[in-house]
């Protein structure tokens, strides 16, 4: 009985590997396209890191967030650098709007640093609009200390809980 399951399925899983699978009308080769595996025109995967045009791109390359000092809300040399970043990528990209989240370390009382993360938000999306970007593409939030990225109290991860993090949405609206 046992010899006999076991010639059984032997011969129904070899039955499904009989035909032409690449015969099909609607099989899709996804290895078509210049670049190499999974690649279209040009080597670029839509949606990728590589895809200037996508919001991965966006954060990675571009860069997603700008930090603050302790208590300050103003912008450093390097957070006006990848905000104008930024706004030319955003620019160029019209379909995408953008949130603007605001944040803070776990130092003080939630109310001071949802307010604190109010402002880092609004001085981002201000200086967005300073280089063209409509300000009808963005919103902004703050989440103060609720949405830290580290956990620890040193000032290595205070430094990272201190953002200002455009996230970005296809469509038109926010």
């Amino acid at each position: 009985m046992k010899t006999k399951a076991i010639l059984l399925i032997s011969a129904l899983a070899l039955a499904g590997c009989g035909g032409q699978p690449f015969d099909r009308d609607d099989a899709v080769d996804l290895n078509a396209g210049a670049g190499g595996f999974g690649a279209g025109a040009g080597g670029v995967v839509p949606g990728s890191v590589n895809d200037p045009t996508s919001a991965a791109y966006f954060q990675q390359v571009v860069g997603d967030r700008v930090l603050f000092a302790v208590d300050q809300s103003t912008l450093s040399p390097e957070g006006r650098a990848t905000l104008t970043a930024q706004a030319e990528w955003m620019i160029a990209n019209p379909a995408y709007t953008a949130l603007i989240e605001g944040h803070a370390d776990e130092q003080g009382t939630r109310e001071y640093n949802l307010a604190l993360g109010g402002r880092r938000a609004n001085s981002a999306r201000d200086f967005l609009v300073s280089q063209g970007v409509p300000a009808s593409r963005m919103r902004t939030i703050s989440y103060g200390k609720e949405r830290p990225l580290q956990i620890c109290s040193t000032e290595a991860c205070y430094s990272q809980n201190r953002r200002a993090v455009t996230v970005l949405a296809a469509g038109a609206g926010v």
